[in-house]
């Protein structure tokens, strides 16, 4: 019996077959096209797509254990509400499902809440799973990095409320112990969420100073205008996916994305390590690694 990966070529999902594989678990890794991301050895490539039925049924034969992680997708909600079911059919009774950090509050922003939907059917279905709720990805700010690295600025409109970004690393790690540690006990275990989350709440601020550090020079925080973040994105990326990140900017805004009492030490003791923090991201990120 297996573990399948979803979302295997990702930057969460191919952390998370490299663990597998590393801690020497039997991985399948479900890709769109064969070829696209090197796997290690001994990892079965499986060609598939979360909409397509057939090609799902048969990537899950011979699976004990799903790692069920969807990109930000018009149709998000469908794939994952159509393989946890295909998941249920074939008998599947491990899931580890990557959520996101207060889905149930951020109600106006797509992608919560169709996350939340998730949630609530497994949920409601009595699946036996870990739901991983992380928050803002550090890894995020590569996208703007060479923004931060040629003007001097801070792009993204966080606000001030703080927030716990995780490293995408650290998500990996959780994901492959929750995976191992459901898909080796001898039952199906009870069901868990874990908010994932950074050992600090940064602010547009504190984050440009961390670059400014990183750098030796001023990096200036851009501010809080969500409506220009969004007309900026929606030049060189679909309206809605613009849109969607907009209205969760918003919601930073206004409610941050902040630890919950004694978040940390669990995930501490889950990972046997601290927690990266948003500093030697930077660091490391600014060095070029």
């Amino acid at each position: 019996m297996s573990i399948l990966v979803t979302g295997a070529t990702g930057t969460v999902g191919a952390l998370v077959v490299e663990g597998l594989a590393g801690a020497g678990a039997d991985v399948k890794a479900l890709v769109r096209t064969r070829g696209k991301r090197a796997f290690p050895a001994g990892v079965t490539e499986v060609v598939g797509d979360l909409t397509d039925v057939p090609s799902i049924r048969a990537a899950l034969s011979s699976v004990r254990t799903l790692f069920l992680l969807n990109a930000v997708t018009p149709d998000e909600v469908t794939q994952a509400l159509i393989t946890l079911n295909l998941a249920q059919e074939a008998g599947v009774e491990r899931i580890v499902y990557l959520s996101v950090i207060h889905a149930d509050t951020f109600t106006n922003v797509p992608h919560f809440t169709g996350k939340h939907t998730v949630e609530r059917m497994i949920e409601s279905l009595g699946i036996a799973a870990t739901v991983l709720r992380p928050a803002y990805f550090m890894q995020n700010e590569l996208m703007v990095q060479q923004t931060i690295q040629d003007h001097g600025v801070y792009p993204m409109p966080i606000g001030s409320a703080g927030v716990c970004m995780i490293d995408a690393r650290d998500i990996a790690e959780i994901a492959v112990a929750e995976l191992l540690r459901r898909d080796r006990a001898p039952a199906a275990l009870e069901a868990l969420t874990l908010e994932l989350v950074g050992p600090q709440a940064m602010t547009g601020a504190s984050v440009a100073a961390a670059w400014g550090t990183a750098l030796g020079r001023e990096v200036a925080y851009a501010g809080d205008d969500v409506a220009a973040f969004e007309a900026q994105m929606a030049s060189y990326a679909p309206s809605w996916l613009a849109y969607d990140m907009r209205l969760m900017l918003g919601g930073i805004q206004l409610h941050g994305m902040r630890a919950a009492e004694g978040s940390v030490e669990r995930l501490q003791a889950i990972l046997g390590h601290p927690l990266r923090t948003y500093e030697a991201f930077v660091r490391e990120a600014a060095a070029g690694g």
